[in-house]
C-alpha cells in the first residue's frame, strides 16, 4: 500500500482494489491519501489558483467527515494554513530541501557523543554546517614530514 498506484501491473492493481474494500483502517486511509495525491497532481497540471482552492477545499471537507482521526487533524491543519498549502501546490515546493539539513545535526549528535552541554553541541553543529573555508590545520593532525 505504500507504493504509488501508477506503474503497477494488473495483479497489483487488482490486489489494491481488493484491499480497499476491507474494513481495516489502513484500507480506509488509502482512499483519502490517493485523493489528496490526485488534488496535488491536478494542481500541477492546470496551475490555476481557483481550481486548486476548490479541489483542496473539497478534499478537506471530505476528510473532515471521514472516520479516521489522523485525516481529520490533517484537514484542520490544511484549513488553518489553506493559502500556504495552495501556494505550495502551485509552486511545486516541498520540504525536500530542509530534510537533509535536519538530518545532519542528528548525524553529528549520534556520531560524536559527549559534548557535555547543549551549548557545546550547538557550537559543533554550527561548525559542521557552516562550510567554512580557509580554516587552520587540525591541531592534533600529524605534522607533515619534511623531505
Amino acid at each position: 500500500m505504500r507504493k504509488n498506484s501508477t506503474g503497477g501491473n494488473a495483479a497489483q492493481t487488482t490486489e489494491m482494489h481488493w484491499l480497499q474494500r476491507l474494513p481495516h483502517k489502513s484500507a480506509q486511509a488509502w482512499r483519502p491519501r490517493i485523493a489528496l495525491r490526485a488534488v496535488y497532481s491536478r494542481a500541477r497540471q492546470h496551475n490555476d489558483t481557483e481550481q486548486a482552492m476548490q479541489d483542496l477545499r473539497a478534499w478537506s471537507n471530505w476528510a473532515l467527515r471521514c472516520r479516521l482521526e489522523s485525516f481529520k487533524r490533517l484537514a484542520v491543519t490544511i484549513k488553518n494554513r489553506f493559502d500556504a498549502g495552495v501556494r505550495g501546490m502551485l509552486n511545486h515546493r516541498s520540504n525536500a530541501f530542509v530534510e537533509p539539513m535536519k538530518g545532519r545535526p542528528q548525524q553529528i549528535k549520534s556520531t560524536a557523543r559527549g559534548y557535555g552541554t547543549t551549548r557545546n553541541f550547538i557550537a559543533i553543529a554550527y561548525l559542521h554546517l557552516s562550510r567554512l573555508e580557509n580554516l587552520p590545520a587540525h591541531p592534533f593532525a600529524a605534522a607533515a614530514r619534511a623531505k
